[in-house]
């Protein structure tokens, strides 16, 4: 029973911190939210067993989805201001995409397997 609860705690904290980081990102850029949320998060998640590699992968996933998402995304500016188009009339139609983005996102944080491959071929643990 006890190691049910811990697993469950552990999932909806990932869950939390995914939410905490996606939020973050569309309002803040990527290089001062990795410098303040990594020292933050970092003692947290290795505590509930994550990798240190896995979470900086999901840091970075999280951070890169904040960053083409409404209202602040600077990618989506950037692709507008290319594009010569609006935010939106662009964002109804990036919806699928999003969408596709937080799936994956879930799928890297609670399948380490997906995320550690490649740098477990490389020898890093």
């Amino acid at each position: 029973m006890k190691g049910a609860l811990v697993f469950l705690a552990a999932f909806v904290i990932f869950l939390l911190i995914n939410a905490i980081l996606l939020f973050v990102g569309t309002f803040m850029d990527m290089t001062p939210a990795v410098l303040i949320f990594t020292p933050i998060f970092l003692p947290v998640v290795t505590e509930l067993g994550m990798n240190p590699i896995h979470f900086g992968i999901v840091l970075i996933a999280n951070l890169c989805i904040g960053l083409c998402t409404p209202p602040v995304g600077t990618a989506l500016f950037v692709g507008c201001g290319v594009g010569n188009t609006t935010i939106a009339k662009v964002s109804r139609s990036l919806l699928p995409f999003f969408a596709a983005m937080v799936i994956s996102l879930l799928l890297i944080t609670y399948l380490p397997a997906i995320a550690l491959t490649v740098p477990n071929l490389f020898g890093m643990k």
